[in-house]
C-alpha cells in the first residue's frame, strides 16, 4: 500500500512538473503576446526557451520508457510550437559548407558587433584590429553593418572655417583599407571617444547610398539611436537597418554574482536586487526600441534588410517584433544553436541578421573567431526573380 502510493504521488508529481514545463516554454515562444512593461519578468522565459525545450526532451524520454503515453506532452507542445522552435534551433542537422566565392547576382552582408575595434588597446596589440581587418577583407561583404562603431569623422569648425580630418583611425580609413565606396555613420556628437572619436553605428556598402538617416528619441542614449541607408544595387533599391539594442550591462560584479550565486546575507540581497533590476530596465527598454524601429520598417517603400545586435534571444519580444514577416538568415541556413556571443551562456544568439521574403537566403555563416565579444555573421542573399 505504502509503495503504491508513493508511486502514484510520485507520477502525479513528475506529470505536474512537465505540464508546468510544457506551459512555461509556451508562453516563452510566444511572449510577444503579453509581453508589457509590467509583465516584464515574462522576458525571462525566452532565455530559458532552450534549457525548458531540453528539460521537455528529457520528460520524453523517461516517458517512453515509463508511460508511453504521457509522452505526448512533448509532441503536442512541439506541434503547438513549430515555428517558434525553428528559431531557437532549425531542423537541419549540419549546414553546407560557406562558399568564399559567392554568385555573380547574390549580396554579401555582414553584421558584426566590433567592440570599437579593440581600439582602447590598439597601441599595445594592435594584431587584434588587423586581424579584424583581415577578416572582413577575407569575406569581401558588399555592406557590412557593423555595431559599437569607433572612428573619427570629418568635421566642419564654425569658429576656424575649416575641415578638420581626425588622424586617429578616421572613418574614410576604414572605408579605403576595407574596399568600401560609401558608409552611414551615426553617433552622438556630445559623446566624444578618445579625443573627438566617435561612438556609434556604420553602415558600409560598395554600392551607392541614396538616403541616409539617423533615428534617436528618448532618451537620446546609444541605444536609443538606430541608422537606416536606402542603398541601389542595379535597377533595385533597398532600405538597409542597422541596431544595436539595450544591453544588460553587467558589470564585472554582477558576473562573479552569476557565477557564484548567493542569498546568505543582506549583501547577497541587495547584489539580487540589483541584478533583477538591470533585467527589467533592459527587458523594458528593449520593448520600447523594438516598437520604435518595427514603426519605422514599416513606412519603408522598399524591401527592408536589418541587421544588428539584439542583446535578445529567438522569439524575445524584439525578436519577433522586428522579425515580423522576415527571413532570418541563420533560421534559414544555419544549423544548432547559432550562439554568436562568446560570454554568459552558450545558447546567446542575439546577433542577426533579416531579410524580406522578396530575397532568398543563398547561404550563412556564423565565424567563431574570437577577436570581439561577439561573433561576425555572414549572409549571401539574392533578389527573387519576379
Amino acid at each position: 500500500m505504502p509503495k503504491s502510493f508513493f508511486r502514484k504521488a510520485s507520477k502525479r508529481i513528475f506529470i505536474f512538473i512537465n505540464l508546468f514545463t510544457a506551459v512555461l516554454f509556451l508562453m516563452g515562444c510566444c511572449s510577444t503576446w503579453f509581453f508589457s512593461d509590467s509583465t516584464w519578468p515574462a522576458g525571462f522565459l525566452p532565455l530559458a526557451a532552450f534549457y525548458l525545450m531540453a528539460l521537455l526532451f528529457l520528460f520524453f524520454i523517461f516517458w517512453l520508457l515509463v508511460k508511453p503515453r504521457w509522452s505526448l506532452i512533448f509532441i503536442i507542445t512541439m506541434l503547438l510550437s513549430f515555428k517558434q522552435v525553428q528559431h531557437i534551433i532549425p531542423f537541419r542537422l549540419s549546414q553546407d559548407a560557406f562558399n568564399m566565392k559567392k554568385d555573380s547576382s547574390s549580396m554579401r552582408l555582414m553584421s558584426w558587433n566590433v567592440a570599437q575595434f579593440d581600439v582602447l588597446y590598439n597601441k599595445k596589440n594592435p594584431d587584434i584590429r588587423n586581424s579584424m581587418m583581415e577578416l572582413i577583407n577575407q569575406y569581401q561583404p558588399d555592406i557590412a553593418c557593423f555595431q559599437e562603431m569607433v572612428a573619427g569623422d570629418t568635421l566642419f569648425n564654425l569658429n576656424t572655417e575649416y575641415y578638420r580630418t581626425y588622424s586617429f583611425f578616421p572613418v574614410y580609413e576604414f572605408a579605403e583599407k576595407l574596399n568600401f565606396k560609401d558608409y552611414h555613420f551615426s553617433y552622438n556628437f556630445k559623446d566624444d571617444f578618445l579625443s573627438h572619436q566617435h561612438f556609434g553605428l556604420i553602415i558600409f556598402s560598395k554600392f551607392p547610398i541614396i538616403n541616409k538617416h539617423t533615428l534617436r528619441f528618448y532618451p537620446y542614449d546609444y541605444n536609443s539611436n538606430f541608422q537606416y541607408a536606402d542603398i541601389v544595387k542595379g535597377k533595385d533599391t533597398f532600405r538597409v537597418f542597422n541596431i544595436h539594442l539595450q544591453s544588460l550591462k553587467f558589470t564585472e560584479g554582477n558576473l562573479e554574482y552569476i557565477n557564484n550565486p548567493s542569498i546568505e546575507s543582506k549583501d547577497d540581497i541587495e547584489k539580487s536586487k540589483k541584478l533583477l533590476g538591470k533585467f527589467r530596465i533592459s527587458f523594458t527598454k528593449r520593448k520600447l526600441q523594438a516598437d520604435h524601429i518595427r514603426n519605422e520598417m514599416d513606412k519603408s517603400p522598399y524591401p527592408v534588410i536589418i541587421c544588428g545586435d539584439f542583446n535578445d534571444v529567438p522569439n524575445s519580444y524584439a525578436y519577433q517584433t522586428i522579425g515580423k514577416s522576415l527571413q532570418n538568415a541563420f533560421v534559414e541556413k544555419g544549423a544548432g544553436i547559432g550562439r554568436t556571443f562568446s560570454g554568459i551562456s552558450p545558447t546567446l544568439r542575439i546577433d542577426n541578421i533579416f531579410v524580406d521574403k522578396k530575397y532568398t537566403v543563398d547561404q550563412f555563416v556564423l565565424l567563431h573567431k574570437k577577436l570581439s565579444d561577439h561573433f561576425p555573421i555572414i549572409a549571401d542573399i539574392n533578389k527573387k526573380t519576379e
